[in-house]
């Protein structure tokens, strides 16, 4: 396991078995393996967080993630509102690019996706919402990085940086001071994006994003719907 994030070694651990579960049911073995702690450590956490609601077991006796997850995760989207303002922007653009779509904010340094829309098609992205990822790879990392790497119309590329056959392209959400909150992204597959996503998508990406700023920046506070940080605008 990684040295302690928080500073508090139990709520790192705990977080770290939370974590893994979200990838699906384990054994306790299964989970050993997935946290990197000892075997008595790993039990007694997800003990304890069993006893709190995060996490449950199976009929199987398999560790799963907890139902109380469900509300307080449906509690923090309630006081996320540029996720929600995002969204009906969001399923516009999978509609009109019938690819996946996605909006990340900024954790640290990595990002988060906050909502993900995934495309009708078969072969497609996904991403799933909550995921944390780095921000040194991807068009939405270029976006969210702390001096963004845009082209002068707007947005940002990438292709196969994080895994083989994907691409994506992205454009900056930004508050009214000009400051870079989220990043909007179209991803999919090289076969139909191309090896140029921007070239095909770029201006619709950056139109949403536009239009998602303008959504959310008549709320009262900018800081009620953004990650606290600061950043240079492009």
């Amino acid at each position: 396991m990684e040295r302690s994030v928080s500073g508090v070694g139990v709520l790192d651990k705990a977080v770290v078995v939370l974590a893994a579960l979200e990838g699906g049911p384990h054994s306790l073995a299964q989970l050993v393996d997935a946290v990197a702690l000892p075997r008595a450590t790993t039990h007694r956490l997800a003990s304890a967080l069993e006893d709190h609601g995060l996490v449950r077991r199976d009929d199987d006796g398999r560790y799963r993630l907890g139902l109380r997850l469900v509300g307080l995760g449906r509690a923090a989207a309630e006081q996320f509102p540029l996720a929600e303002a995002a969204r009906p922007v969001l399923e516009a653009l999978r509609v009109s690019t019938g690819e996946s779509v996605q909006l990340y904010v900024r954790e640290g340094e990595r990002r988060r996706c906050v909502v993900s829309l995934q495309s009708p098609h078969a072969l497609r992205w996904i991403v799933a919402e909550g995921l944390l990822m780095p921000l040194d790879r991807g068009s939405a990392g270029k976006v969210l990085a702390d001096r963004p790497v845009l082209t002068a119309a707007g947005w940002a590329e990438s292709v196969e940086e994080r895994e083989a056959g994907a691409c994506s392209v992205s454009a900056p959400v930004r508050d009214p001071s000009g400051v870079v909150v989220a990043a909007v992204s179209v991803s999919g597959p090289v076969e139909r994006l191309t090896r140029r996503p921007g070239r095909r998508f770029g201006a619709a990406v950056v139109d949403a994003a536009l239009a998602v700023a303008m959504r959310v920046g008549a709320a009262d506070s900018v800081a009620a719907w953004t990650s606290p940080r600061s950043s240079p605008s492009a």
